[in-house]
């Protein structure tokens, strides 16, 4: 069992940065892959992140590729989204998952926190 806490939205300025963190509980944080998915107001829930168990690999969704880098600490049981350059178009409910598959599919993931505002104005 993983529980998951995200932390860090809040309101920027286009342009700006944030950082997101996502705090884990569990003995076996370091054998799940993580992601980051955000949801906007009338949007289905879309991929942004994903990093594997040892943060050997990441991908990305194109539309943040460049501006966001996903990061983890198994020491500390935190994955972290670093968000620069963020547009108005980055406004959501950020969420991040755990599995053990190294997985864009949101669909695959077991264990989700409950998500973090990020609202960027123009």
């Amino acid at each position: 069992q993983v529980q998951l806490v995200e932390s860090g939205g809040g309101l920027v300025q286009a342009g700006g940065s944030l950082r997101l963190s996502c705090a884990a509980s569990g003995r076996t944080f370091s054998s799940y892959a993580m992601g980051w998915f955000r949801q906007a107001p009338g949007k289905e829930r879309e991929f942004v992140a994903v990093i594997n168990w040892s943060g050997g690999s990441r991908y990305y969704a194109d539309s943040v590729k460049g501006r966001f880098t996903i990061s983890r600490d198994n020491a500390k049981n935190t994955v972290s989204l670093q968000m620069n350059s963020l547009k108005p178009e980055d406004t959501a409910v950020y969420y991040c998952a755990a599995d053990r598959s190294y997985t864009v599919s949101g669909s695959d993931y077991d264990y989700w926190g409950q998500g973090t505002q990020v609202t960027v104005s123009s």
